[in-house]
C-alpha cells in the first residue's frame, strides 16, 4: 500500500457523504451485533485510517442518518459458533432488533478440526431466531486472513482452504434464511498485507474501512427495497 494513501484517498473506502446517501431514509432503528472479535473490533491501527472498528463505524453510519437509532454490540473474543449462541443470541433478542450483524466460525476455521456442519447449524440457529423476531440479519464471509504475513508459511495453505470452506458455508446459509450477505472473502484486496494486523488473526484499520464501504452498499440495497413496497 503506498505510504501517502489514506480513507480519504483510498478507492475501495467510501467517499466523503457518501454513506448518508447511501443510508439515506434507512428504515432501522435498534442495531444489535453478536459474535467472537470481528464483532467486538480488534483492528490494527494504520496511518490514515481512524481507528474504529467495523460494526461501531456502521453504527455511527446508521445513526448520522437516524440520531435515536439504539445500538448494542454483544460481540467478544475468543467464541466459538456455538459460544457465541449460547452467550449471546437471549439479550440480543431481548433488546429487540430490527438490525442484526452476526459474524462467527472465524475461531472455529482456525482449529484443524473444523467441523463446518456444525458452524452453519448454530448460525442458521442464530439468524432464524433473529428473523423470526423481525429483524434484517447481516452475514459476512470474511477476509482470508490466512494471506496475513503473520501466518506461518506451513499453516498457510490448511488455514486458508477452511477460511474459505467457511465462507462458502456461511454464503450457503445466507442464501438459504435469506440474510443480507456482505461477501468479503474474493475482495480484490484479499492479499494485500496492508488489510491484516500483526498477530495473524485479525484485520486493520484499512481491512474495517473496506468492510464497512461494502457493508453500507448491502444496506442501501435493503433500504431501498423497503422504502420501495413498504415492507421488511
Amino acid at each position: 500500500m503506498p505510504s501517502t494513501l489514506t480513507e480519504a484517498t483510498d478507492p475501495w473506502c467510501l467517499r466523503p457523504g457518501e454513506a448518508g446517501e447511501l443510508l439515506r431514509g434507512h428504515p432501522w432503528h435498534r442495531f444489535v451485533v453478536l459474535g467472537d472479535s470481528v464483532a467486538e473490533g480488534l483492528c490494527e491501527p494504520v496511518d490514515g485510517y481512524p481507528d474504529v472498528q467495523w460494526a461501531d463505524r456502521i453504527a455511527a453510519e446508521l445513526r448520522a442518518v437516524r440520531p435515536d437509532l439504539a445500538y448494542l454490540n454483544l460481540g467478544r473474543r475468543g467464541l466459538r459458533a456455538h459460544e457465541v449462541r449460547a452467550t449471546q443470541l437471549a439479550a440480543a433478542l431481548a433488546f429487540g432488533p430490527d438490525l442484526a450483524l452476526v459474524v462467527c466460525g472465524g475461531n472455529d476455521a482456525f482449529r484443524p478440526g473444523y467441523d463446518a456442519d456444525a458452524v452453519d447449524a448454530e448460525l442458521s440457529a442464530m439468524v432464524t431466531a433473529l428473523r423470526d423476531a423481525g429483524a434484517d440479519v447481516i452475514t459476512v464471509g470474511m477476509f482470508d486472513v490466512s494471506h496475513s504475513p503473520a501466518v506461518p508459511d506451513a499453516l498457510r495453505a490448511g488455514l486458508g482452504e477452511r477460511m474459505r470452506r467457511l465462507s462458502r458455508h456461511t454464503g450457503a446459509v445466507a442464501r438459504r434464511l435469506g440474510t443480507l450477505h456482505v461477501h468479503l472473502t474474493d475482495h480484490p484486496l484479499v492479499a494485500d498485507p496492508s488489510l491484516y494486523s500483526g498477530d495473524g488473526r485479525h484485520g486493520s484499520a484499512r481491512s474495517d474501512a473496506i468492510a464497512t464501504a461494502e457493508t453500507l452498499r448491502v444496506l442501501a440495497a435493503r433500504g431501498r427495497a423497503v422504502q420501495r413496497d413498504g415492507s421488511r
